[in-house]
């Protein structure tokens, strides 16, 4: 009698049964279950949420914010200034030369409306100023010799010494004489500063559509001698005076004037590039910069000086400058069609009207009064069906149990 042949162990006869199954689930095509429910306020909400996703991506993604064009924001700009005018002060009559600073014509400058001018100093021993912390003094005791204050004016003699004016002493100094406190005559420029003309030439670039367009048209000549700027007649004469510029920002010209301050002159070009060149315009806007609200940090002013010879000493005149400082900005964005983007929004607003059958499977599988039976029709059993013999398995193909002979359940 032959030996009977072994048989394969279990496991492996489960392991290929399952190998099989799962190789021929694979190949299956599911499709979802279509089921109509006749329930008015189910579908009035339906269609309402269909209906808000719908303007959503209409007027906002695509009218407001033409998200079918491609973007470039930042573009690259170029900016050159001129200042014209004279005033007077007490004392003699300033031209561009003295008054604007630096003289180079760039994005930022600084028109000068008051000085506090400290005259014909030189370098030798006088008091401390008597703003400078410690400086007043009853003897020499209270002067230590060689000590620097760093807000100070000069290094310490050890001198307890009058002080220019008033009762009081300050410890003596070894610097340029006589201190800023001691001295200072204080001008006003801003007579005829609201009348000052700031031309303001703006050139910009966007190199990723290869655009560029400037801030002056190309007219006859003599054009800018006899324009102002006019938002409406003439936006492309960038001239501007001085006094409009502070009266747009919403300041007082005599308060800045006297204490200084930063204004922003805002250049702004957006651009859609599928029109006309001719409708990419720069639009102007100002406002104060620096907080007028915080005394600590408010105004403006900077410090330089004079030097010339008097007898072959070194003299020169100290000059504390208040101002009104000018800072061009320009900034913008351009736009142009663009098939990516008009394809991948597209895509977006098509899955987002989705939103709409998660919203009321929700509803209807939540707070229906019938929603046992919304949910039988909705998901049926499912019966496992052998592939040719084989015992079931977690990746058997399986069939629905039909519960209309079209596949379509209507409630």
């Amino acid at each position: 009698m032959a030996a009977a042949e072994p048989k394969a162990p279990a496991g492996a006869a489960t392991a290929r049964r399952l190998a099989r199954s799962c190789w021929a689930a694979f190949w299956d095509y599911e499709t979802p279950k279509v089921i109509v429910v006749k329930n008015r306020r189910l579908g009035v909400v339906y269609r309402l949420v269909q209906l808000l996703i719908l303007l959503y991506f209409v007027w906002y993604v695509f009218i407001v914010q033409k998200s079918y064009q491609d973007r470039e924001t930042g573009p690259e700009s170029s900016v050159i200034t001129k200042v014209k005018g004279v005033t007077s002060s007490e004392h003699k009559v300033w031209d561009v030369e003295e008054y604007v600073k630096p003289p180079e014509g760039g994005s930022v400058f600084s028109i000068v409306t008051r000085i506090e001018a400290t005259p014909s100093q030189t370098v030798g021993t006088c008091p401390e100023s008597v703003r400078v912390t410690n400086a007043t003094c009853g003897s020499d005791e209270d002067c230590v010799a060689g000590h620097l204050d760093m807000l100070g004016n000069g290094v310490r003699t050890g001198r307890c010494v009058p002080y220019y004016h008033g009762a009081f002493k300050t410890c003596e100094v070894s610097g340029w004489c006589p201190v800023e406190d001691g001295a200072s005559v204080s001008q006003f420029l801003g007579k005829m500063a609201p009348n000052f003309t700031i031309l303001i030439k703006n050139s910009i670039h966007y190199p990723k559509f290869q655009f560029s367009k400037g801030n002056i048209e190309n007219r006859e000549n003599g054009y800018l001698k006899r324009c102002t700027f006019d938002e409406v007649s003439h936006l492309y004469c960038p001239i501007f005076k001085l006094g409009f510029i502070v009266e747009q920002a919403g300041e007082n010209f005599t308060e800045l004037a006297h204490w200084g301050g930063v204004i922003g002159v805002i250049i702004t070009w957006d651009c859609d590039l599928d029109l006309p060149a001719s409708k990419c315009n720069p639009k102007y806007s100002f406002r104060r910069l620096d907080p007028k609200h915080i005394p600590a940090s408010s105004g403006y002013n900077f410090r330089f000086a004079k030097y010339y010879k008097v007898n072959g000493s070194t003299t020169r005149t100290l000059i504390k400058a208040y101002g009104i400082r000018i800072d061009v900005i320009v900034h913008g964005q351009a736009g142009k069609f663009s098939l990516i983007p008009t394809i991948i929004n597209l895509a977006t607003a098509l899955t987002s009207i989705g939103v709409g059958s998660f919203l009321c499977d929700w509803i209807l599988l939540t707070f229906m009064n019938k929603n046992k039976v919304y949910s039988h029709k909705k998901f049926d059993k499912m019966v496992d069906a052998p592939e040719r013999g084989a015992g079931p398995g977690p990746c058997a193909s399986q069939d629905s149990t039909l519960t209309d002979p079209r596949g379509l359940a209507q409630l």
